[in-house]
């Protein structure tokens, strides 16, 4: 199993390579380099909100769905709004 494609351990190469898309192609749709992809998909560059919003649409999936932590509470678990 040394030869398993590592997209299943990122949602946006996952998503990507799901849609058959380059990464260049991902690029161009969303306004950025190709190298940013790049360090997207292998973790090194947490996007804006405004990249990620866009890979989103690009990819056709929620931001959650690509860049969600199961670390991170809910709002009421956190005291907001209480």
């Amino acid at each position: 199993m040394g030869n398993r494609d590592s997209a299943h351990d990122n949602p946006v190469r996952h998503r990507r390579k799901e849609l058959r898309i380059t990464q260049a192609e991902l690029a161009k749709t969303v306004g950025v380099s190709r190298q940013t992809i790049v360090a997207v998909e292998q973790g090194d560059y947490a996007p804006s909100v405004f990249l990620a919003l866009g890979l989103g649409r690009a990819l056709g999936a929620t931001v959650e769905e690509l860049f969600g932590d199961a670390e991170v509470k809910e709002p009421e678990d956190r005291g907001i709004g209480a």
